[in-house]
């Protein structure tokens, strides 16, 4: 099994929360952090972004890898800071290719906004080739003291449809295995029309991938919603689920990440992170 967790680390305030999380996610496997810190070029924006990338971004790279580093040698796993040497999608699949990493996990801002669609245009691609799990985790509540801790209420959310998981999807069993967590699967009727048999051989569907540990408490999730986006929202506060797993098919893995698909929708609403497994055709 794959040994490490990737992290998008670009500005060390953002990167904490992140890198704190994957190290509790990855701790009951003694999984090693590697946190790489990419420079962004706004050369490569539109020109109406520049001016904001600048006054966001302009800052000293030696203070930001000190940063860094100090937060590494903080966290409770084994951690490594990588620098970038060039574009963003190089460093990207360079970091991928040496360390092999389990999943990879980057930190989303309080708002759409500058950081994300740099990290959209110039980092979602090489994920998307990869076909690597992707943790995606909001931004750490203010002024919160508390630790991140592995997850213990965990809500799957599923379309109905069949699918089948990729094999770097299917890696994860060992880590889903460490939480001792306890599973929902949520499927959100469109209507009383819907057959409520569907949502059982979603329930089937998800036994069938193998993702989940045979012992772990697993239980179905079915409510009427006109908007999938509402009913995974109201899933989440009804199981007070600490982790969302989303189903991520070839046709949309990553390439409306940040605009119109249901992935988005949830992803800005979203207070839980969210893990997202590739799936095959």
């Amino acid at each position: 099994m794959n040994s490490s967790i990737l992290v998008l680390a670009n500005l060390p305030e953002a990167a904490a929360h992140t890198a704190r999380y994957a190290a509790a996610l990855g701790r009951p496997l003694g999984l090693r952090l590697a946190l790489l810190h990419c420079y962004l070029y706004p050369t490569l924006l539109e020109p109406e972004l520049v001016g904001e990338v600048v006054e966001q971004l302009d800052r000293n790279e030696a203070e930001t890898l000190a940063a860094l580093r100090a937060l590494a040698s903080r966290l409770p796993v084994p951690a490594e800071v990588i620098e970038a040497s060039g574009l963003v999608e190089d460093d990207v699949a360079a970091a991928i290719g040496r360390y092999q990493p389990l999943l990879l996990a980057m930190g989303l801002g309080c708002a759409y906004g500058l950081l994300d669609e740099l990290l959209r245009s110039q980092v979602m691609p090489v994920l998307r080739a990869t076909g690597r799990p992707v943790l995606l985790v909001p931004a750490a509540p203010l002024a919160t003291a508390v630790a991140p801790v592995a997850p213990r209420r965990v809500l799957l959310a599923v379309d109905g449809g069949p699918f089948a998981l990729a094999a770097a999807s299917l890696n994860l069993r060992p880590l889903l295995a460490s939480w001792g967590a306890a599973y929902t699967v949520a499927h959100i009727l469109h209507g009383p029309d819907e057959a409520a048999r569907s949502s059982h051989l979603a329930l089937a569907d998800v036994q069938a991938t193998g993702l989940l540990p045979p012992a772990a408490p697993l239980r179905l999730y079915q409510e009427i919603y006109a908007s999938p986006v509402a009913g995974i929202s109201q899933a989440l506060v009804d199981t007070r689920a600490d982790l969302l797993v989303l189903i991520a098919r070839p046709r949309s893995f990553l390439g409306a990440l940040f605009h119109r698909s249901v992935t988005a929708a949830v992803l800005r609403h979203s207070q839980v992170p969210v893990l997202l497994l590739p799936a095959v055709e």
